[in-house]
């Protein structure tokens, strides 16, 4: 794993096959742990800023939101902040995050993070729920 041109690119180690280099954009990273991260039951939602709130009501999905990946000299670096529901257990939901995005960049892109961090921001209650579904009608 080396890095290059201002951390901007993670360059996969070169075979002596000779068909080339892969480099992987840290924004991949960011969507796979982003949708990685959204699928583990508990999780509400992911924090987004102000930005991708807009661009997500003008329909398009923002799969990296909540997700900051810091490439350094010691490994990967993965933060992820995130919304829970009510009433589950946040270790064991935060857990459960932390494997699943482990497990996803294994098998996408065979790179190991050395360090998935979990900031649990807010919680969703179910009331709040059903009236943002009324407010949209």
């Amino acid at each position: 794993m080396a890095e290059t041109q201002n951390q901007s690119l993670l360059q996969m180690s070169e075979e002596n096959d000779g068909l080339g280099k892969v480099e992987i954009a840290p924004e991949v990273i960011e969507v796979i742990a982003g949708i990685a991260a959204s699928e583990v039951e508990g999780v509400s939602q992911m924090r987004g800023n102000f930005a991708s709130g807009v661009v997500e009501r003008l329909g398009k999905k923002n799969h990296g939101k909540g997700v900051k990946v810091e490439l350094a000299e010691e490994g990967i670096k993965v933060d992820v902040y995130c919304i829970m529901q009510f009433g589950v257990s946040i270790p064991t939901v935060a857990q459960k995050i932390q494997d699943n995005i482990r497990q996803a960049l294994l098998n996408m892109t065979a790179l190991e993070a050395d360090e998935v961090n979990i900031h649990v921001v807010g919680i969703q209650f179910e009331n709040q729920k059903i009236e943002s579904e009324f407010d949209e009608e």
